[in-house]
């Protein structure tokens, strides 16, 4: 990697980071240029302003959050495998989260409103890319006769992103695990139902 790429890289994990942890909206560049020891001008070098240091920021953490989720589907062979591979994986946020402060969805998500119409956006192509996910791995599973023929895809996948992130939500402020461990033995449930 070039030196401009490592500045960059570097720039989008601390920037990621306090966007994740403190808030979109309460992340200063200020605070960006603490973190990383750069200077403002040199921030801005690499980004145009700070919607777009924003919505990279937010890919960025999304990255390693899909990652780490293709770590966890990768080792199982079947549909339903896979798909409470992501279950199991969602229920680390509370105790052991892929990012610091948690669900990079999650969270941009609560900020993104119509009032930051940049964030708003790259939240949605981060929804819609894990509900692709979701909809691959229930196609597939139907394709080699694991699932049944019948299934509704796009609504199973809306729901099941839903329930996750509504767990994620309660258990965070719960400060236990006790929500996401329900919710992620009734879609397990659901799952064996799909099952052929």
């Amino acid at each position: 990697m070039r030196q401009p790429e490592i500045t960059k890289a570097a720039i989008l994990k601390q920037s990621g980071s306090l966007f994740n942890t403190q808030g979109y909206k309460a992340t200063s560049i200020s605070d960006i240029t603490t973190a990383t020891g750069l200077t403002k001008g040199a921030i801005y070098r690499h980004f145009k302003n700070k919607n777009q240091l924003e919505k990279e920021a937010l890919l960025h953490l999304s990255q390693i959050m899909f990652d780490k989720i293709r770590e966890r589907i990768k080792a199982q062979t079947t549909a339903s495998g896979k798909l409470k591979a992501l279950f199991s994986f969602f229920e680390t946020y509370i105790s052991n989260p892929p990012v610091k402060g948690g669900c990079p969805l999650l969270n941009a998500s609560t900020e993104a409103d119509d009032s930051h119409p940049v964030l708003r956006k790259q939240a949605v192509v981060i929804l819609d890319m894990l509900r692709d996910a979701i909809v691959r791995l229930l196609d597939n599973g139907i394709k080699y006769g694991q699932l049944k023929p019948n299934i509704q895809k796009e609504y199973y996948a809306s729901v099941i992103i839903a329930m996750l992130e509504g767990a994620i939500m309660m258990s965070k402020l719960r400060g236990n695990n006790a929500d996401i461990k329900m919710t992620i033995q009734h879609l397990e449930t659901i799952m064996e139902e799909l099952e052929v």
